[in-house]
């Protein structure tokens, strides 16, 4: 290469670097970095300080497309004026185009593409880099705490407005559960679809997941959109409201059992369930079971055996979620081999449960994960109720703080004639006071209940009505009658000595019921309530997102 050559390719412009138009537009004024060298101080930046720039440049001619000339005066291979020796390492580099850029490995020298080579995988091993189980790679880091966002997050969304026909969880949030209305049957949890509501530490149903606005936690609450007398005439017909409601038959009765000691009352209910079970018409009851970790708590459970129907006899006077406990994949262990499908169960509850269960079981909806526990209930038995209590207030503050009671004395507990009665594990009393004593202790929805005796149950069970000992049965559908029939012929019975008493208690718990309404009750009206009709008698707030 002759020194001319060198000198044009010197003057070629730079690729992409616009022509500065020579030195004499140059400000002399502007001080520029040293290219190389050792140069220091910010002074105008002189000829003296310039380094030549070469680059290789692509030869002339149709024979040497591929061919790439070098600065001769360069010692490394590069194309560079360098003042590398002999011993500096040469590098291969990939051919420079004239953009500055390489030509791509599957591009030829026609500017064809040809195909890439890729590396085959390694046969036989793993390409997993982590050895960490697969389940365990992805988790929340140490000490942040992922919890469901609050309802702020609404407020946010570019002030869409919430259509007319949607009722959210925090509408039954605001309404229900902060009002401390919540009678805690779990039908919210039951009815949704998504799965969304579960239940919180303190026992209440909370949103555990993105709420769809489907409305249904809303449309099946029996304080909220569910107008609960309506569902009485429903499921008994229109005499199914007056007095004790409209039934087949009533007994008064008890079992000659042993294990009765343990039971409540007459033991009626461990009875049925025993029956309806050796008979085949059940796979198991849905009932109260004591939890393992804190006395006298009730706990829903799948009793599948006689022996756990015995074991787990007798009353709890909180509230076990019921209707939040329909998943049957959570009682696998106890029902194995049986098809969800095909389950029948029967249902010991509250008065509310059972409107609950009646009200979900009349829409072809799907429940989602309670979908098959929800049609399973074949059976229901309601216990006459009053009120029903919060675990915390009345065996922590009421019995043990107040009274001095350690729960773990307690043998059995009993309201019976207006009297609370606690007695220990020797049968001995321990307790007798007016349960209206307790009063702070019961959960304050009860209060606009006036279904005292189930009137949407198959079979309603209590002490009203009858002498020590016994209880008090109304039979009310042809489901209940069969029960009764398989469970008759090991009882001793007689007429319901006192169906008075129970007509008493239940126009008494009506009429507590209409002082605590603050809605119109009225068994013919539509069978929901919508949210915005609710909110104006009760004073809560209509767009509870909207004040977040």
């Amino acid at each position: 290469m002759t020194a001319e050559n060198t000198e044009n390719e010197r003057e070629q412009p730079l690729p992409h670097v616009p022509d500065t138009g020579g030195d004499e537009s140059r400000d002399d004024d502007v001080g520029y970095p040293p290219v190389g060298g050792n140069r220091s101080g910010s002074g105008p930046r002189t000829d003296s300080d310039l380094k030549p720039i070469t680059y290789r440049r692509r030869s002339e001619g149709p024979d040497n497309k591929d061919a790439y000339q070098t600065n001769e005066e360069c010692r490394c291979g590069c194309g560079c004026e360098c003042d590398g020796g002999p011993d500096r390492e040469t590098t291969n580099a990939s051919p420079v185009s004239v953009d500055g850029g390489t030509r791509p490995s599957n591009v030829d020298g026609e500017g064809n593409l040809t195909n890439l080579e890729f590396t085959p995988p390694s046969e036989g091993k793993s390409q997993d880099v982590s050895e960490e189980r697969p389940d365990r790679r992805v988790q929340v880091p140490e000490g942040v705490d992922l919890d469901t966002p609050d309802y702020s997050i609404r407020g946010e969304m570019n002030d869409i407005e919430e259509p007319d026909d949607k009722t959210w969880f925090m509408e039954l949030d605001a309404a229900v559960i902060d009002e401390g209305r919540c009678i805690q049957c779990g039908t919210c949890i039951a009815s949704c679809p998504s799965d969304s509501i579960g239940l919180g530490d303190d026992g209440l149903p909370k949103l555990v997941k993105m709420c769809t606005g489907c409305s249904l936690c809303w449309d099946f609450c029996p304080r909220g959109g569910l107008r609960y007398e309506r569902q009485w005439k429903i499921t008994g017909g229109d005499d199914n409201v007056n007095g004790a409601g409209d039934p087949i038959t009533e007994f008064s009765a008890k079992v000659e059992e042993a294990w009765r000691e343990n039971a409540q009352d007459g033991g009626l209910v461990t009875s049925v369930l025993i029956h309806l079970l050796e008979a085949g018409e059940i796979d198991g009851a849905i009932i109260a079971t004591e939890s393992a970790d804190e006395p006298w708590k009730a706990e829903s459970f799948l009793a599948t055996t006689p022996e756990e129907l015995i074991e787990n006899a007798g009353s709890f006077y909180n509230q076990t979620m019921a209707l939040g406990n329909l998943n049957v994949d959570q009682w696998a262990e106890q029902l194995p081999e049986k098809d969800p499908e095909a389950l029948s169960l029967a249902l010991v509850g509250t008065p509310c449960e059972i409107e609950g269960i009646r009200a979900l079981q009349d829409f072809e909806w799907d429940y989602a994960s309670q979908e098959d526990g929800i049609r399973a209930i074949d059976y229901t038995i309601a216990l006459m109720c009053t009120k029903n209590f919060n675990y915390e207030r009345l065996i922590g503050e009421q019995l043990e703080a107040k009274r001095g009671i350690d729960p773990d004395d307690i043998g059995k507990m009993d309201v019976l004639h207006g009297d609370m009665l606690v007695y220990d594990r020797d049968g001995e009393m321990i307790l007798q006071e007016d349960i209206e004593a307790f009063h702070g202790a019961a959960l304050k929805g009860c209060d606009e209940c006036a279904d005292f005796t189930g009137y949407c149950a198959d079979l309603t069970v209590g002490s009203v009505g009858s002498g020590d000992e016994y209880s008090s049965v109304i039979v009310r559908t042809e489901q209940g009658l069969k029960a009764w029939e398989l469970t008759e012929p090991d009882l001793d019975y007689h007429d319901l000595e006192d169906r008075s008493a129970i007509g008493r208690l239940q126009s008494w718990d009506k009429k507590k019921a209409f002082e605590s309404l603050q809605r119109p009750f009225d068994p013919d009206a539509p069978r929901f309530i919508e949210y915005p009709e609710h909110a104006g008698q009760y004073d809560v707030v209509l767009n509870p997102h909207e004040s977040q």
